[in-house]
């Protein structure tokens, strides 16, 4: 096993770049393990046609801010020895990229802005996008890593809110205990999916014996 299954912290030996790739995807899935990103994950996903949009601009934000703290990090606050401004930094930097990518749907896909709504300034509080950016920096990732771990970690997101849109679309189909509400359901078959995600957890266990 790469490291224990929660946990933050990066092992003595540094896993390759493919198995943090596949564990930020499945095994260690940023909504159905750390329970990241929920709001907009529980909210978004009443349609899969969105629920991917947002999955895509997710990821986008993941990758773009996960880079550039760690570049400020790295090349700015630490040789300045400024790290204590660090998260104030990230949030800032997150803020900036989720204008400039509302702006820029605003003005070349007006269709996908008008969609996402309030959702989409709502991106700058998902703690998902903070949450790769600190977990990257707990484990010490280098800079390849880090992209790495945050191009997984978007695709992950942007897997399971998708496939969660698909299954609550087909719930029209259905008849859920009323007793769950909307919300309840949801969590329920987020459940089911986490669990699944982690059968792949014996993948890892059988590369690395």
């Amino acid at each position: 096993m790469l490291y224990a299954e929660g946990s933050l912290t990066m092992p003595e030996a540094a896993p390759s770049v493919l198995m943090v790739l596949f564990s930020a995807i499945l095994t260690e899935n940023i909504a159905l393990t750390y329970y990241l990103g929920m709001c907009p994950f529980i909210s978004i996903s009443r349609h899969s046609r969105m629920a991917f949009h947002m999955g895509v601009t997710v990821t986008f934000v993941m990758v773009l801010t996960g880079m550039m703290n760690w570049a400020l990090r790295h090349w700015l606050l630490l040789p300045l020895e400024l790290e204590y401004l660090q998260l104030l930094v990230f949030i800032l930097t997150i803020a900036f990229s989720v204008q400039f990518l509302e702006q820029f749907l605003e003005r070349f896909f007006p269709l996908i802005h008008e969609e996402f709504g309030v959702f989409l300034p709502l991106i700058t509080v998902n703690c998902a996008i903070l949450g790769i950016t600190l977990i990257s920096q707990l484990r010490e990732y280098d800079g390849f890593t880090t992209f790495t771990y945050a191009l997984g970690s978007g695709i992950g997101w942007t897997l399971a809110i998708t496939l969660l849109g698909g299954i609550r679309n087909h719930l029209a189909f259905s008849r859920p205990p009323r007793a769950l509400g909307d919300v309840g359901i949801t969590m329920v078959i987020a459940a089911f999916m986490a669990m699944a995600l982690a059968g792949f957890q014996g993948i890892l266990v059988g590369a690395n014996p």
